[in-house]
């Protein structure tokens, strides 16, 4: 029977996050639910800022169109009502042939056309806008109200203004740009050039101001997990308030790694010192004690204090490894070798020969062996009182996936993020008294040295399920 484990490594991909080896339990879900629904500050401090900029781009350039637009209208109705008035005074004063090069020199040199206007005139008015209203209306009342201020007279475009000379109608034909507004493509392009500066100038800033907070982001990380020499923060940057955020955590950082340091000493020193005394009273009660089942049962407590320390000198060990590529499978084999001759034992198998990791090969069996044992001690089944172990692994892009499974009674959900903390044992473990309640927390620092995560869950059909990430190697 193979296990589908691919279906299942694919539904919890979501799980393991690929940007960095935290520790994935479900009490951590919702935390980084919550993270990748919102946006990071840097990108929230560059919208907010964009914005900012760019609103007030907006709002200056309707004010200056604002303050443009009377004087605007002002000027081209008088400039309009100057040029009718000249031509016409012009035209009024010149005699037959004058007049004809007047016309001529007009309109070589200033563009002006003019036009008898006749009856059947074909002609649009200025569009409905404000500023073209505004200059109908004061060239009305500059030149009399009959004056019409057209955009087209028979199909020609240009700014037609119509006027009298002794009783006869004219057309006066100006260039219609006069009216333009500011916001044509000069304007066009010099607020492209200023929003771009703004964005540029955006993004400058919000960098600025988030790069020391990623600094400590990651400097927070790297003590989460452990690696206290590598979140040592700048003490000499020129923000004060930043540079006396950093001296801060660097000396928290130290007095942690000093706690750390003592933390493994003392616990390699108790453990060490006891060995020599377990030792002894072993050896005296092989050798005094007559009663062979007490002896038996002396013995198998002494063994069982002799592992226990053995756990304690496994959870004090420093925090270094080495990586390199592994042959997964070679791992497993000599892992489950003891385990298969044992009656009350079954185990499954489903992963490739040729997969690699990048793990240090004595640590990654260290971390199978206890999690195999684990599983053997309280992944019973209660109807048969076997063990049914399954172990399986896949590829996932630039990781391996590795499931660990038994059949037995499991855990109770709200229990699950208890599990990995040093000393915590569930109901079974306690009842059963033989641990000391670091094995799984071993596995899970242990992961966590080699780059990778660590993650319980409950079967649906039953049983506890173990699930390790590990970076992928492409050769040995």
């Amino acid at each position: 029977m193979k296990l589908d484990f691919a279906t299942v490594a694919q539904a919890e991909q979501t799980d393991f996050d690929a940007s960095g080896p935290a520790t994935l339990t479900d009490h951590d879900a919702p935390i980084r639910r919550r993270r990748f629904a919102r946006l990071s500050l840097f990108w929230r401090t560059f919208f907010l800022l964009a914005l900012l900029l760019l609103g007030s781009i907006l709002a200056w350039l309707q004010t200056l169109r604002s303050l443009e637009f009377e004087p605007r209208a002002l000027q081209t109705a008088q400039q309009l009502a100057s040029q009718v008035n000249l031509s016409r005074a012009a035209l009024i004063h010149a005699d037959g042939i004058a007049r004809i090069s007047l016309l001529k020199t007009m309109r070589d040199e200033e563009g002006l056309r003019i036009m008898p206007r006749e009856p059947t005139d074909q002609f649009s008015l200025l569009d409905n806008d404000t500023l073209s209203h505004r200059i109908a209306v004061d060239m009305a009342e500059r030149l009399g109200k009959g004056t019409v201020v057209a955009s087209t007279v028979n199909g020609q475009a240009g700014l037609w203004v119509s006027f009298v000379i002794d009783g006869d109608e004219y057309w006066l034909q100006s260039d219609q740009n006069r009216l333009s507004l500011a916001g044509g493509t000069t304007w066009m392009i010099w607020l492209f050039v200023a929003a771009v500066l703004s964005l540029v100038g955006a993004a400058l800033i919000a960098g600025l101001i988030n790069r020391p907070l990623k600094d400590l982001s990651f400097a927070a990380t790297r003590v989460r997990e452990g690696n206290f020499g590598a979140s040592q923060l700048d003490e000499d940057v020129n923000t004060s308030e930043i540079r006396e955020v950093n001296i801060g955590f660097n000396r928290m950082a130290q007095k942690l790694a000093k706690v750390e340091q003592d933390r493994a000493v003392m616990l390699a020193g108790i453990s060490h010192d006891l060995r020599t005394p377990l030792a002894r009273l072993r050896l005296e009660t092989e050798m005094s004690v007559a009663d062979e089942s007490a002896r038996a049962y002396m013995v198998a407590d002494i063994n069982q204090l002799d592992a226990i320390i053995d756990k304690f000198l496994d959870y004090a060990r420093p925090d270094r490894v080495a990586l390199a590529p592994v042959v997964l499978s070679d791992v497993v084999d000599a892992c489950v070798y003891s385990l298969q001759k044992m009656p009350d034992v079954r185990i499954k198998l489903d992963l490739k020969g040729d997969l690699l990791v990048l793990a240090d090969e004595v640590e990654l069996g260290r971390v199978l062996s206890n999690l195999l044992e684990n599983a053997r001690r309280y992944g019973k089944s209660v109807d048969t009182g076997i063990a049914m172990i399954d172990i399986a692994a896949i590829a996932r892009e630039k990781w391996v996936l590795i499931k660990v499974r038994d059949h037995g009674i499991g855990v109770a959900e709200e229990q699950l993020h208890q599990l990995t903390k040093p000393f915590y044992r569930g109901e079974a473990a306690r009842t059963a008294a033989n641990g000391a309640g670091l094995g799984l927390a071993i596995v899970d620092k242990t992961i966590q040295r080699m780059g990778g995560a660590f993650r319980l869950t409950t079967a649906g059909s039953g049983g506890l399920t173990a699930q390790i990430r590990l970076q992928r190697a492409t050769r040995l």
